[in-house]
């Protein structure tokens, strides 16, 4: 796994939910540009994110317990790196 310290954040997101969730397909999107000067924004140009995610882990899962699922993945980075996380999960077939 990536260490949070180091390499762009992006790939860190798509490290860990790709451990964690195995998805089928998986979008990380820095939506960080349209925020900047705002609430949130420390500077790092990566405050503000977007996952679109599919996985078979969220087959027969609801919405809430699939951004669960994510969140406690992305925990840490969501305690302190991540300002906002836009999350659209998806099972295969939806």
């Amino acid at each position: 796994m990536t260490d949070p310290a180091s390499g762009r954040l992006a790939d860190i997101i798509a490290a860990r939910l790709t451990a964690a969730l195995a998805p089928t397909q998986l979008e990380v999107i820095n939506d960080s540009h349209h925020h900047s000067g705002h609430l949130g924004d420390d500077g790092t140009g990566e405050s503000h994110w977007t996952v679109v995610i599919e996985s078979e882990a969220f087959t027969g899962v609801s919405r809430v317990q699939r951004q669960r699922l994510i969140n406690t993945a992305l925990a840490d980075l969501l305690a302190g790196r991540i300002h906002a996380l836009a999350i659209r999960a998806r099972a295969p077939g939806e």
